[in-house]
């Protein structure tokens, strides 16, 4: 199977990423921060140096990173954590279901939340003019994407933080088609980083974190063991402590650290630039096949994905076709409700190619001949 499905999680993973896990499985069996004892030290000991790994990567303190399932868990700690008392949030049109679910809850639930949904259009000035127009007194939060994992459009969210900085408003950035590919920072308005462990960081799945600037104090949605202010019934008021409830996944997130440090290695500009050739190796191909469509725009941005349709079939009937020809791709909506009704795709939905660092242009070139022949025979 040639996988080009790393978008949803990346695979293969560096070897060092299987070695870690290992090693964390079987010599760091202690509970990080519950107990004194050498084995738990020696686990607290190693989980902290990828705190700081990653806190390296986006520009932050290592006690405000914090780690998490995945990136929707995350989403969910800031976004509720920031509107728990009620407010106005807005996001983007193409949102993931990540942070379009959570919003709309919060404005179901009767917590005095509303929320507005600014369209991304053709430019970006006129995307950035849609979100400036929406802002209102109470605004509380703006929570968007890097980049879409449907189209891979590349949003304008270093201008809007900006926008947010200079306002006093909130900013949450979901990271989880940025991270590893895009030099993303905490600052310039970025109040929280939200990213997949398992994605562009190369880590295991299970594994993503919340990275905080510290500025914003949030609401707590889980409470419980913190491995600190164990006598107070008060949940710990500060992080990572204060989000992190229960125990830890060190393997998981020792393996992240072996990601991280791949990903530094190679050079996120390196990897960015390998995973575009591809990308841009495979328009050229399908963009010659007239039964097929690339949903791509000239003049934006994208980061290394890429999403069409067939005519001849839907979107699910393409991926189980190539499936059995031996290719990994994905299928259907993509988890995102919003984005799908933006670009009118809702009924057959798109087949998303997203290729890593792993990939070669061999494995494009063989992926592209199948699709010419599904182009002639049908499926």
């Amino acid at each position: 199977m040639i996988y080009f499905d790393n978008s949803a999680t990346t695979f293969p993973k560096p070897r060092a990423v299987f070695d870690r896990a290992d090693y964390a499985a079987r010599y760091l069996g202690g509970n990080p921060g519950r107990s004194g004892h050498k084995m738990s030290v020696r686990a607290a000991d190693e989980v902290y140096k990828v705190r700081e790994k990653i806190a390296c990567l986006f520009n932050a303190k290592p006690e405000n990173v914090v780690f998490t399932l995945n990136c929707t868990h995350a989403v969910n700690f800031a976004m509720k954590g920031i509107m728990q008392s009620g407010g106005h949030i807005i996001i983007s049109s193409l949102e993931h279901n990540a942070v379009s679910r959570p919003a709309f809850e919060l404005m179901n639930s009767r917590r005095n939340v509303s929320v507005s949904v600014a369209r991304v259009s053709e430019s970006k000035d006129k995307t950035i003019s849609n979100f400036k127009s929406l802002i209102r007194k109470n605004t509380k939060c703006i929570c968007m994407m890097a980049a879409s994992n449907v189209t891979g459009e590349i949003l304008p969210f270093n201008e809007i933080a900006a926008i947010c900085r200079k306002r006093g408003i909130c900013f949450i950035l979901d990271a989880a088609q940025g991270a590893g590919i895009m030099d993303i920072k905490l600052g310039s308005g970025i109040n929280f980083i939200c990213c997949a462990g398992h994605k562009g960081l190369f880590g295991l799945s299970g594994t993503g974190v919340l990275v905080s600037d510290g500025k914003y104090q949030l609401s707590t949605i889980i409470e419980g063991g913190t491995g600190a202010t164990s006598l107070e019934l008060k949940q710990t008021d500060f992080l990572p402590e204060q989000l992190e409830s229960g125990t830890i996944n060190v393997p998981g997130i020792v393996s992240l650290g072996a990601g991280v440090d791949f990903v530094k290695k190679t050079g996120i500009n390196n990897i960015r630039k390998k995973e575009d050739r591809l990308c841009d190796m495979f328009v050229s191909q399908v963009e010659q096949l007239d039964d097929f469509t690339v949903i791509r725009d000239s003049g934006k941005e994208y980061a290394p994905l890429v999403s069409f349709s067939y005519k001849n079939a839907n979107s699910f009937e393409v991926t189980e076709y190539l499936s059995k020809c031996g290719f990994a791709l994905r299928g259907g909506y993509h988890c995102s409700a919003l984005a799908h009704a933006n670009l009118g795709t809702k009924e057959d939905g798109l087949t998303r190619f997203s290729p890593s660092v792993f990939n070669s242009e061999t494995e494009v070139r063989k992926l592209t001949a199948v699709l010419k022949k599904v182009n002639n025979i049908g499926i």
